[in-house]
């Protein structure tokens, strides 16, 4: 198939590539670097001509409120006119596990719109709700810095490697279009505070990580779903402990 994969250079995007083309797919990574732009509409037509799948895995390049939901929405709208015309059979959208119950956060409402979006699109699709990945753990213990400690709930989360995600999304592309939601997660639900001391612990970070069960996360106080995927989610075997021993042998 000609598989056209949007935000193709980014972390899910390169691994997403790699994995199609080493199946025999025709694959075009999609970038603004490569010429194609979804929020201005650049390159589209010509990207997904004769195109079987699109892939989008692209994010606002800014979490900002307004700005989240201007690109979301007119990237959204934009690539599902193109899609529409070009007669893609399958659209296939990355999304986040528990966007629904995220809405206090002005991107995860922008992310909602992108997938209600997609929902109304006549272009049949998927959306597949991954939970966080390991590699973006850091970030996260590094934007609840306060006073010098690191601020975390104790809310349950259930990340997975962004090679797990990367795979799960070269299953789904493969299967026909669910036309609903597709739940992936790692194999372990560990509390925030803990996973952030365990990626300490293997890095030899001293800063503290102090409970809170009222830290925010992205400006959301969790709960214990907040995070974490519903009853029948496709699960990753990469373990955070097995990522960890690899990341310091790289």
């Amino acid at each position: 198939m000609k598989i056209v994969i949007i935000g193709g250079s980014g972390l899910i995007g390169s691994k997403l590539a790699t994995l199609l083309r080493h199946a025999g797919h025709e694959v075009v990574a999609a970038s603004p670097s490569t010429g194609v732009n979804t929020l201005t509409g650049e390159g589209l037509k010509e990207a997904l001509a004769g195109a079987q799948v699109v892939v989008d895995v692209a994010n606002s390049p800014s979490f900002e409120d307004d700005a989240a939901l201007h690109f979301f929405d007119t990237a959204g709208r934009n690539l599902l006119a193109a899609a529409a015309q070009a007669g893609v059979a399958h659209l296939v959208a990355l999304s986040v596990v528990g966007t629904e119950r995220l809405l206090a956060s002005g991107y995860f409402r922008a992310k909602q719109r992108q997938e209600e979006l997609i929902e109304a699109s006549p272009v049949p699709w998927t959306i597949v709700q991954a939970t966080q990945f390991f590699e973006f753990v850091a970030g996260i213990a590094d934007g609840s810095v306060q006073d010098g400690a690191v601020r975390l709930s104790n809310a349950l989360i259930q990340p997975m490697a962004a090679d797990d995600v990367a795979a799960a999304l070269a299953v789904v592309v493969a299967e026909p279009p669910a036309r609903s939601r597709i739940e992936i997660a790692g194999p372990q639900a560990l509390p925030l505070d803990a996973l952030v001391r365990r990626l300490f612990a293997a890095t030899g970070d001293r800063r503290p990580v102090v409970t809170d069960a009222q830290a925010s996360y992205f400006g959301v106080q969790l709960g214990d779903r907040s995070l974490t995927p519903g009853a029948a989610p496709r699960l990753a075997t990469t373990r955070f402990e097995y990522w960890l021993a690899q990341r310091a042998r790289a």
